[in-house]
């Protein structure tokens, strides 16, 4: 048996439930599913993205694990994308280095600077794997409810921010919009998070890569630049949602200086190196972005406007950016499993959210809508009346 003792890191690890579905759909190919249950997109990327990954996968330059911190392109155009948004002077060289991915530079960060058994504050519901890489860093996560009325945008309960500060909060790490709910922080919430964080000397931990995916004319406001958190936050962005490159596994980790050195070390002792040939056509992507987001972030509106049209009268979180969102099946008498088992039967792959909060998450079920067209979207909500009997 004792080759089998099973770590304490991994006794509050929860299954995300996403690559399951995949699983059973993809096992169904002669069924014209409704592919709602992965953070996915069907929009393609920035061609002249595809076209430098094309030409890195044959140039050696690209085929290195140098420079270790990432390639500088991509260093300096992400340090110059966070400052412009943040209003925060940051060098590639000083204040920034390269991950494989988002949710990798996360863990990184975590790793870099929570001790075992702090508390990280998080919004409740919040993606699984985020709330994993808490616990695999040994931090406590605390959980902050997001809140809906019917209907209407999801709102953070700031006394309850407030309250969750304690003696063992070492950092916030935030995110607008949020997975899965899309759930946005007003410039009054982040005016909250400011002074909590500079009254109680705490990180703010931003992730960051969802942030310009706004609708009903939203505009992103970056914390760092609030008065007293430039030299308290550390923002965590990645190419794959907003710049649609999934499968490059790019992040960055844009940061005061004085974390700088830890975080390198937890870097390389952990991926070493993210994926060579994607970091240029990371770097193109990022640049170009302030032309080519627009056009995409109104077709991620409207495919969002024809499925809130579709479950109009459901008790929906409206979200006010990102890829997906919530419907609360608890209504009904039917948990997230419940709703996901009989939404499969009517040809919908829609992913249960047990274990993606504390008091929020397995009364839910989360439909992403980035990866069909508004025209297939429109059939979801007669298939969900009809498993909810509504």
């Amino acid at each position: 048996m004792g080759l089998l003792r099973r770590p304490e890191r991994l006794r509050h690890i929860a299954g995300i439930g996403v690559d399951r579905m995949g699983s059973l759909a993809d096992a169904r190919p002669e069924l014209d599913f409704l592919r709602l249950e992965n953070l996915d997109v069907d929009i393609p990327p920035d061609p002249e993205a595809v076209a430098r990954t094309r030409m890195a996968a044959g140039n050696d330059a690209d085929n290195s694990y140098l420079p270790f911190v990432g390639q500088q392109r991509l260093r300096d155009a992400a340090a110059r994308h966070v400052g412009r948004l943040s209003g925060v002077a940051y060098d590639g060289t000083r204040n920034c280095l390269i991950s494989a991915g988002g949710l990798s530079g996360l863990l990184n960060v975590l790793l870099a600077t929570v001790e075992v058994g702090d508390e990280v504050i998080v919004t409740d519901p919040t993606y699984a794997g985020i709330i994993n890489r808490v616990r695999l860093a040994g931090g406590v996560p605390r959980f902050v409810p997001f809140q809906f009325r019917p209907g209407e945008t999801w709102r953070l309960d700031r006394a309850a921010l407030a309250a969750a500060v304690g003696p063992k909060t070492r950092a916030l790490l935030l995110m607008s919009p949020s997975m899965p709910s899309g759930g946005l922080l007003d410039a009054e919430d982040w005016a909250a998070v400011a002074w909590l964080c500079v009254r109680h000397d705490l990180l703010l931990i931003l992730d960051s890569a969802m942030e310009r995916l706004l609708f009903d004319g939203w505009q992103v406001l970056h914390p760092a630049g609030l008065p007293g958190m430039a030299a308290r936050t550390i923002t965590v962005g990645a190419a794959s949602k907003e710049l649609r490159m999934i499968g490059w596994r790019v992040g960055w980790i844009v940061a005061p200086e004085a974390f700088m050195p830890d975080l390198v070390a937890v870097s390389l002792a952990n991926v070493v190196v993210p994926v060579g040939i994607a970091q240029d056509a990371a770097a193109i992507a990022l640049e170009r972005s302030a032309e080519t987001l627009p056009p995409y972030v109104a077709e991620l509106e409207r495919r969002r406007d024809t499925v809130l049209r579709g479950l109009a009268g459901l008790p929906v979180g409206v979200p006010s950016g990102g890829w997906s969102l919530l419907l609360r099946t608890s209504d009904y008498g039917l948990d997230g499993a419940d709703t996901s088992r009989r939404l499969f039967d009517q040809g919908v792959c829609a992913t249960p959210m047990r274990g993606w909060g504390e008091t929020h998450g397995a009364q839910y079920i989360r439909f992403v809508f980035a990866n069909e067209p508004a025209e297939r979207l429109a059939l979801l909500g007669e298939r969900v009346r009809r498993v909810l009997g509504a």
